[in-house]
């Protein structure tokens, strides 16, 4: 059986957008772009402090350093891109912006400071991101070294997905049904599933070529739709010396774990002489009543001099619910917290929040069972608005929202334990207000309603600190103790550990309206999201700009 595709003319999109890169220089460098399906581009060199001009007329986005302007005609997101007060061009449809309409283009002007490294951008409307994303590398500044040996080469590996359907109709079927959506057909490597059974097709796989005795840095971006990934290369070590575009303490390890969402760097050196070695990318996922993808995702390491048909040395990969392996991975991060990459953590806190994470079961007449899956945060399952909320706050439009998401669980019980008997979830589109640059903290705990699982969350708007981790019930009595105000890791996206809590800290410094939700694309599909709407501060430095001129129109 040989692969192939629901709609063969996105055929080249699908496989080329997962691999697509950004590369942009810091201030007063040059640029590098790369870029696919792109029927209009404009990609000038340009000085210091200049805007930048990109026109994508394909589902397709790209941008980065200093001032920007990209016209686009899908809503995309550049993840882990701090929007400063131009949440305008944050990208999630109905929470920044109103859907692109058909024919028509939307220019996402914003500016883009005090950041470097890997993130990545990704399409934010439904399940399209599954074939509409790319890495975003941003370079330091020239002859600001990294922090670390500068490496020989940096590479880009984008994990995904491979779909046989059509991914809209995937969950629109679940929605229909009312039960959970089929998983995908196989992972990916920069595109590549590596040989798998039903596809003949794919049997080549990637390939790193890689000299002996040179280091590589491993730009690593997790882009699957709901997958928690393990990353391996057989006979070498990998040193960590990034996330989410955060520098971290280097560790090395010979797994990575990595969530939808998150981005990962890693220092390669390629120790060995001659010799091709297996790379491998499997899920992770310690819910075993939860189904996964379990096809292993390979590519090969390859060593310059070494022949093709030469044998390639194999790993195992590991157990789809080793738990200690991720758990150990988290506890590794942490920061720099040096002079000049400081770890300014929020030593104390003007809100503290309690969030539960888990499923639902709603009442559904026209399910299967009668009945349908959900999601929920504070028993909360979020309904989409029909008009954009940035909008609807900035134009103070009434109805469309309101402003009381609970800051702690409506119902109080063992959270990590068999759960409530009633399994219902409320429904609304809530959101929590915060007055500008309040510091705040945010406990995810996992609930063992349903089934207890790791849950990407991400935020939108704000990097925030990791501040502390652990297994069961939060206890805010006993648990704030083993907090690390000093050097916790800082990233955009965190992987909730399963059966547990971790407690999050950011300061709310970025007026608008800001998303946070599961980058498990099913769960927020059922409702596993929520906002938080930060007022102006003082002056128009701390003020939301106005929305542009073409702003969609819903």
């Amino acid at each position: 059986m040989s692969c192939h595709y629901p709609n063969e003319q996105i055929r080249s999109l699908i496989e080329g957008i997962r691999t697509e890169v950004v590369v942009v220089e810091g201030a007063g460098g040059m640029e590098s772009v790369r870029a696919l399906l792109v029927l209009i581009c404009l990609f000038p060199v340009l000085a210091n402090g200049l805007t930048r001009h990109y026109k994508f007329n394909v589902s397709v986005q790209i941008s980065m350093d200093e001032s920007l302007v990209v016209q686009l005609n899908i809503p995309i997101q550049r993840h882990g891109v701090r929007q400063i007060r131009t949440g305008w061009a944050d990208g999630p449809a109905y929470i920044t912006q109103c859907p692109i309409q058909p024919g028509q283009t939307y220019v996402y002007n914003f500016t883009l400071t005090g950041q470097r490294g890997t993130l990545w951008y990704h399409a934010h409307i439904l399940w399209l991101r599954a074939t509409v994303h790319g890495a975003i590398v941003i370079k330091p500044k020239l002859h600001v070294p990294y922090p670390f040996s500068n490496p020989h080469e940096e590479l880009v590996l984008v994990l995904g997905e491979w779909w046989k359907a059509d991914t809209e109709a995937v969950i629109n079927q679940a929605t229909k049904t009312g039960l959970a959506p089929n998983v995908s057909d196989a992972h990916t490597i920069n595109g590549h599933p590596g040989p798998i059974a039903s596809c003949v097709s794919s049997q080549d796989g990637y390939k790193l070529k890689v000299k002996s005795g040179k280091t590589y840095l491993l730009r690593i971006v997790n882009a699957a739709l709901n997958e928690d990934l393990f990353f391996k290369i057989a006979g070498h070590k990998l040193t960590v010396v990034e996330v989410d575009a955060v520098y971290t303490k280097p560790f090395t390890v010979d797994t990575v774990v990595i969530t939808p969402g998150q981005t990962t760097n890693v220092l390669l050196t390629a120790d060995k002489t001659l010799g091709q070695y297996l790379v491998t990318a499997s899920p992770f996922m310690d819910a075993m009543i939860v189904a996964v993808d379990n096809k292993t995702a390979t590519a090969t390491l390859h060593y310059e001099g070494t022949l093709s048909t030469s044998p390639v040395t194999t790993v195992k990969v590991p157990p789809r619910n080793a738990t200690a392996i991720a758990t150990s991975f988290a506890a590794s991060l942490l920061s720099l917290n040096s002079k000049k990459y400081p770890a300014n953590v929020p030593q104390e806190v003007d809100h503290s929040l309690l969030f539960t994470i888990g499923l639902g079961i709603n009442p559904c007449s026209t399910c299967v069972n009668g009945s349908r899956i959900v999601a929920a945060i504070n028993n909360v399952s979020f309904v989409m608005p029909e008009t954009a909320l940035l909008e609807a706050h900035f134009f103070n439009k009434q109805g469309v929202f309101t402003t009381d998401f609970p800051g702690k669980p409506l119902v109080a019980y063992n959270y990590t334990g068999s759960g409530p008997t009633n399994l219902q979830t409320l429904n609304g589109t809530r959101l929590y207000h915060l007055a500008y640059n309040s510091s705040v903290q945010v406990v995810l705990q996992d609930t063992g309603t349903i089934a207890p699982e790791s849950h990407p969350i991400h935020l939108h708007g704000f990097n925030f600190f990791v501040v502390g981790q652990g297994v069961r019930n939060y206890d805010p009595n006993t648990s704030p103790s083993t907090f690390n105000l000093v050097d916790p890791i800082e990233r955009n996206t965190i992987g909730m550990p399963s059966g547990g809590w971790a407690a999050i800290r950011f300061k709310a410094d970025n007026p608008g309206v800001w998303f946070l939700h599961c980058h498990f694309e099913v769960h927020t599909s059922w409702g596993l999201k929520m906002a938080f709407l930060v007022d102006n501060g003082k002056g128009p430095n701390e003020s939301l700009l106005p929305p542009p001129n073409d702003l969609p129109k819903c």
